[in-house]
């Protein structure tokens, strides 16, 4: 769009916005953190339903890691670290990580 004002050529340029990109919250399987325990992370903190937390939970157990949920970066890093805080206070060395999804 230009419009002239006194010999100039005002314009306006459109910035295209773009979505912001997605992040994967993985969750790594280890010898110690419970089953029980992750399926309730999974359904506290990622609000999935208990037959979902199973299928990632049981995933996780058999692949050594899964998906927990996907996110945009800050709340993908908030969960992460969230579920972090709370295995650390049940005694659990629950890896969590973010990376960004696949395009």
């Amino acid at each position: 769009m230009a419009t002239k004002r006194q010999g100039q050529v005002l314009t306006r340029e459109r910035t295209k916005l773009r979505e912001p990109g997605l992040f994967k919250v993985l969750l790594h399987n280890d010898d110690y953190t419970t089953q029980e325990f992750v399926v309730w992370l999974l359904k506290t903190v990622f609000r999935k339903a208990e037959p979902e937390a199973t299928v990632i939970m049981l995933e996780v157990h058999k692949a050594g890691v899964g998906v927990a949920g996907v996110y945009t970066k800050d709340v993908a890093e908030t969960r992460a670290e969230r579920g972090r805080q709370m295995a650390e206070r049940e005694g659990f060395p629950l890896l969590l990580t973010v990376e960004a999804e696949d395009v």
